[in-house]
């Protein structure tokens, strides 16, 4: 255990303890007369000591050499290497105190397990909100001892990770570190590794890495900021896949273990493909007896609410998955060995052993089977096929829809000879043989054994009549579809007939889909494919329809029956390829990355030869999104979804490689892209299935005809290599690597987003480079803080990555008011709240030009001040006027502070049809010819500002002129010119021969002059009032003087969390 440092003088008690392992700073000690075996707590120590001192100090004690072992090879990974940076002998032993300290406060935080001591958390929460300054609704989930690198000195001190922050504190030697980064600001997470650190999590923020290290228990750490992190970038940036039924879908209630069990959650979904409303519920470690290999595999029994797996940990790769609508008894054999057998539907029973508390996973199991579905969803495929036939609507006007496909149409359009006797249907026959002795040996259906034995007839090839069902099994869709009979008739019921943005681009895709093989060709399988798309838009209306959605779907309609292959899209979309079909193919970017990991992985001969991977991420996105299919000819592009069914995506990344392995010296003298484009596609047509029994009219391969044949290569091999070659990735490796680079993707386009932003707005703005960057990174944090600690904040809904880069974030009127006020170079000092309050709805008013409540960036930085003193009284005068007062075409020009003409370089404001995505390519020209026609606002297009308005103008000067060193010589001239303008506007009401009034308003008692009586107001133009304050010398040194916007930006980016208290 580690012990709070204390000297020793060791001279003393030199006689007491033999020395068993030294270096230069720590000395490992055991007590004479005690073996290695130990002899109770303080039969070992380790000390730690500095050259020429005769002070050392206990550290550590144990009861063996064992024990203390751990803590000397800790100290020997973590702590050694980094002592060498630090220049005297009492920063080093600072540096280890504090660490060692660090350390035991680290033990006692988890020493009470899941349950941790309120008292100690509640000092540490007081400690979080004093050190940061961050709102008191921020939630803080956990925080660990550790230390943080600044070059090459560490800092030892405390890592805090909230629901919306990572913060860091330390005050070692006089020297205090403070960090405060926001999740949605991460752009990488990693753990790495290096000579001077041994292990360390790598944090990037905008471009910039940080290093903390020497954690107690790293990889736990690591995973809860990993899964903090996805949070956020999930809740605030990919909104599409967050759903509100989310379980950590308030951000105020997050603890650690509600992030632990939700990431276990997750990890059991994925491994076993169930349904998403499906969380583990128990685990109990058992042997599990295999019947046709006559032996017990140690593995882990997982329970859900309506499953029970299991999965081998002994290197046979065998896993279960058994519904528990199926277990019709459950038994306790033999106590002895505490074993139970669970029987299922057709004789079949499971014997697992060596459960350590059997009686209770009984208990589970039997109380779970009471609580389950009715054994009538056996028969569900019947039911719901006639009432989907019973149900369907129209789909044109006039015409009366068919009955729903109950067949795959292979099975249609190319139905079995049974009496062939073709070499290929011979191996046909062969397969179905191998596949019907495995049913024999390893079950049919649901709860059967999936092994090696499994994946080898899998990368052999699944025969044309057990396709359809074996992809149902493997991707779980067999389960979803037993769960919910008649759900898809009832979408069918719902939808079919209606109209969509969805409808019309599946409507414009359907005769894309494989247009070559027969079944495509007429309307049989046309209407069956409209119906499975029409269906699954209506389902998932945040996905909808995707492009490649068209390619998938219409293979599995070939395989599947038409219901089947609705269940195998939901489960595609929905769980093996996440975020894969949607506007900005998250999913299938994130894919892309992890494949160029790989290459740096597997082929180190292509990385070093090409310059940027990247290449192969644009090249091989078809590849993913449609499974090979895009690429290769049907009769082999199946063969490959056969092996993702099974294996997931994995089996893709492998193929991938395989591919440019194979290819690999023709890579290699590559001399540009396009030159490796041609190699990949002339591959591809060379591919080709021996084995396929399909006729010529259905088969896709065909020699190119631009140059000569290449060797072909047989699928079936090609697989074999790829499982062969690269077979040594693992699941959990990939879902690792998945979810390390979605931070990477997310941001990458986050960037591209802002500099398209930045590339538009800075030819019209005068702020250098920086400070517009700058300005935007505040401009997009406004937008989140509302977001952190709201359930359902509607800033959320007004993130929307469909829209033009300008309108993708966009702040409303309370949002604007807070960054405004920050960035605003003369803040006004008024003791009104409601006058300050007025003067930025006024200015979000201007802003907002289209009216649509929302101001984007390019509305909010032409607000902020950057050009002469014209420009900026000008500014001043439009706040104050009446709402309506400027015309339709003078206010679209009156945002610009700098009086500018403003080209939005063919990025469209805003999209007519909002969310969607739908381009009405006659709204934007019109948009596009409205930028283009504008033209720099006149002053004397201005209208006149009458008496109240002026009144209001003249306190907003008098409280921006508060606190300057001309206080006085600025008050008085706004007098002068108050005093001027009224008795110029006096002398020209008696010398007109007619004059316009109008009740006159209440003027407050500290206005500046008051107006003669007689119920009338005065107006004044811009150009009287410019022309007046151009003769005050100390009112224009003023609103010439240079405003030091690096500071303003400063001060807002230290206040703006704050300002939300």
């Amino acid at each position: 255990m580690w012990l709070r440092p204390e000297e020793v003088l060791l001279k003393s008690a030199l006689k007491l303890w033999v020395t068993e392992r030294s270096n230069r700073y720590f000395l490992l000690q055991r007590r004479r007369g005690y073996g290695e075996g130990g002899g109770g707590i303080g039969a070992t120590q380790i000390l730690h000591q500095t050259p020429d001192s005769q002070v050392y100090w206990s550290i550590a004690c144990g009861a063996s050499l064992e024990e203390i072992s751990q803590h000397w090879d800790w100290l020997q990974v973590n702590v050694m290497r980094t002592l060498s940076v630090f220049d005297s002998d009492d920063d080093i032993t600072s540096f280890v105190q504090g660490k060692i300290r660090g350390l035991i406060a680290e033990e006692g935080k988890s020493s009470s397990g899941d349950d941790e001591d309120p008292e100690r958390f509640r000092e540490a929460m007081l400690r979080f909100e004093r050190l940061f300054g961050l709102p008191k609704r921020e939630k803080l989930v956990t925080y660990f001892s550790c230390s943080y690198w600044r070059g090459r000195v560490p800092n030892q001190g405390w890592i805090y990770l909230s629901t919306n922050f990572i913060c860091f504190y330390s005050y070692l030697l006089g020297n205090e570190v403070k960090l405060v980064f926001s999740w949605d600001e991460v752009s990488r997470l990693e753990r790495t590794s290096s000579v001077l650190l041994a292990e360390s999590i790598r944090v990037c923020v905008h471009g910039e890495d940080h290093f903390f290290s020497m954690f107690l228990r790293l990889q736990q750490t690591y995973l809860l900021m990993q899964q903090l992190a996805d949070y956020a970038i999930t809740r605030l940036f990919d909104k599409e896949t967050f759903s509100m039924d989310h379980p950590l879908s308030d951000p105020l209630h997050i603890t650690q273990r509600a992030l632990e069990v939700h990431a276990r959650n997750q990890a059991f979904r994925s491994f076993f493909r169930l349904p998403q409303e499906e969380n583990l519920c128990e685990v109990y470690e058992s042997f599990l007896w295999v019947p046709f290999n006559h032996y017990n595999t140690l593995g882990k029994i997982c329970v859900s609410e309506r499953y029970l797996c299991f999965a081998s940990q002994d290197g046979s790769q065998c896993h279960l998955i058994v519904p528990l609508r199926e277990v019709v008894s459950v038994e306790l054999p033999d106590r002895s060995s505490r074993a139970l057998s669970v029987g299922v539907r057709g004789t079949r029973a499971f014997r697992f052993s060596e459960v350590r508390d059997f009686e209770r996973l009984a208990a589970t199991i039997r109380r779970k089977c009471s609580a389950s579905s009715s054994p009538q969803h056996s028969a569900s495929a019947q039911v719901t096929s006639c009432f989907c036939s019973a149900h369907l609507e129209d789909v044109m006007v006039g015409q009366t829809q068919p009955a729903v496909s109950t067949e795959a149409l292979m099975n249609v359009f190319h139905p079995q000879d049974a009496e062939n006797l073709d070499p290929k249907m011979l191996k046909e026959r062969m397969k179905e043989q191998s596949w019907q002795i495995h049913f024999a040996e390893y079950g049919r259906g649901s709860g059967m054994f999936c092994t090696k034995k499994t994946r080898d007839l899998v990368v052999r090839g699944v025969p044309e009549t057990l396709r359809g069902e074996l992809w149902m099994l493997f991707s779980g869709a067999v389960n979803d579809m037993a769960t919910h009979p008649g759900y898809y008739a009832a979408l069918l019921d719902e939808c079919m007939g209606s109209s969509s943005l969805a409808c019309d681009e599946i409507e414009r895709d359907l005769h894309r889909s494989l247009p070559e093989h027969p079944a495509f060709q007429t309307d049989t399988g046309i209407s069956a494919l409209r119906r499975v798309l029409t269906a699954y838009a209506h389902r998932n209306p945040k996905i909808g329809y995707c492009q490649a959605m068209n390619i998938l779907t219409s293979v599995l309609l070939l395989y599947a029956k038409e219901e089947e292959a609705f269940w195998l899209l939901v489960a595609v979309c929905e769980r093996m390829l996440p975020d894969y079909f949607n506007r900005r193919i998250i999913g299938a970017l994130v894919d892309q990355a992890v494949f160029e990991e790989l290459i740096r992985d597997h082929l180190t001969a292509l990385t070093d030869h090409m310059t940027d991977l990247s290449f192969f991420s644009s090249v091989s996105l078809s590849w993913f999104l449609t499974l090979f299919i895009s690429v290769l000819p049907i009769e082999s592009a199946v063969n490959v979804v056969d092996c993702f069914f099974f294996d997931g995506i994995r089996a893709v990344l492998q193929l991938a490689l395989a591919v440019l392995h194979y290819n690999m010296d023709s890579l290699l003298c590559c001399h540009d892209d396009a030159e490796a484009v041609t190699i990949l596609n002339r591959f591809f047509d060379s591919v080709t299935n021996k084995d396929s029994p399909l006729p010529a009219t259905v088969q896709q391969a065909s020699a190119p005809a631009n140059h000569k044949p290449a060797q072909s290569v047989d699928i079936s091999d090609l697989i074999r290599e790829a499982y062969e070659r690269f077979g040594d990735i693992r699941w959990e490796e990939v879902e690792s690597m998945r979810k390390r680079n979605k931070l990477y993707v997310i941001q990458t386009l986050e960037e591209t987003t802002k500099q398209n932003v930045l590339r538009v707005v800075a030819q019209d703005v005068k702020f250098s480079a920086s400070q517009l960057e700058e300005l935007y990174l505040l401009f997009k944090r406004q937008h989140f803080i509302s977001c952190y600690w709201s359930v359902s904040s509607p800033s959320l809904q007004n993130h929307d990555p469909s829209l033009p880069y300008l309108d993708q974030y966009q702040l409303g009127q309370s949002q604007f008011s807070a960054l405004f006020t920050l960035l605003l170079p003369w803040a006004p000092n008024t003791h009104s709240h409601s006058h300050s309050h007025s003067l930025t709805r006024s200015a979000f008013r201007l802003a907002d030009e289209n009216r649509d409540g929302l101001v984007n960036f390019r509305e909010f930085i032409y607000i902020l001040y950057n050009g002469s003193f014209t420009e900026k009284l000008k500014f001043l005068f439009k706040l104050h006027l009446q709402p309506g007062m400027i015309t339709s075409s003078l206010a679209d020009d009156a945002l610009c502070v700098l009086c500018l003409e403003s080209i939005d370089d063919g990025v469209i404001r805003k999209s007519p049809e909002r969310g969607r995505g739908k381009v009405d390519l006659q709204e934007y020209l019109k948009q596009w010819q409205d930028e283009l026609q504008k033209k720099e606002e006149n002053i004397k297009d201005l209208p006149r500002i009458k008496q109240n308005q002026f009144v209001r103008l003249s306190k907003t000067l008098y409280s921006v002129f508060h606190g300057d060193e001309e206080e006085e010589s600025l008050y008085r001239a706004v007098a002068r010119v108050t005093s001027l303008l009224l008795r110029m506007e006096e002398v020209g009401r008696r010398l007109s021969p007619t004059g316009t009034s109008s009740s006159a308003l209440d003027t407050p008692v500290d206005s500046p002059g008051d107006p003669p009586a007689g119920g009338e107001d005065w107006s004044f133009s811009f150009e009287q009032i410019l022309a007046s304050l151009l003769n005050e010398p100390a009112v224009v040194r003023f609103f010439e003087r240079t405003v030091d916007t690096q500071a303003l930006i400063e001060n807002a980016r230290r206040n703006q969390i704050r300002d939300t208290h």
